[in-house]
């Protein structure tokens, strides 16, 4: 039976009708039309379906809808509105995450299937670690699975990343 509930996704309420142990992604896909996080593995075992949720990775596609109820979801499409908080500038025009950036510099995707998830667990692995090291990245990003094999790529782009951000942006 569906039930009524208030999620907050990239800083904006949303009213939203689910079973409350429908899972995060298909409430975000469905009602949200957000598809940054995709459906990889539905056993959150690949990250494809990677949201922050309060800052943190979680897997989207076994987390119910019931779980984020008065927490703050961050998906792919949010990143920049979260840089620009971080930032303390205006989230109206948003620039792209340092991440985000950096993917497109080093060029990153292959297919780009598992992107989202990487960027945002190399989100938070950056949030606590400023200038991780490569052993760090690799540990962090364990779990995240790419079957195009960019990791080398991946690993460029975070430390990229990285150097931006403990610059403080630009």
């Amino acid at each position: 039976m569906a039930s009524k509930l208030k999620i907050q996704v990239n800083g904006l309420n949303h009213g939203v009708s689910a079973s409350l142990d429908t899972p995060l992604l298909y409430v975000l896909h469905n009602e949200l039309h957000l598809h940054g996080p995709r459906f990889g593995c539905g056993l959150a075992q690949c990250g494809a379906c990677s949201v922050l949720l309060d800052g943190k990775e979680i897997r989207s596609c076994v987390t119910p809808v019931a779980a984020v109820s008065g927490k703050q979801v961050t998906t792919l499409e949010g990143l920049p509105g979260l840089w620009a908080k971080e930032r303390g500038t205006s989230a109206a025009s948003p620039q792209l995450h340092p991440l985000q950036q950096a993917w497109i510099d080093v060029q990153v995707p292959h297919c780009g299937y598992c992107q989202n998830g990487m960027m945002i667990q190399a989100a938070d692995l950056l949030a606590t670690t400023k200038k991780p090291t490569e052993d760090q990245i690799r540990t962090a990003m364990n779990g995240h699975l790419c079957r195009c094999g960019t990791y080398p790529r991946i690993l460029t782009a975070i430390q990229q990343a990285a150097t931006v951000i403990a610059k403080g942006g630009a």
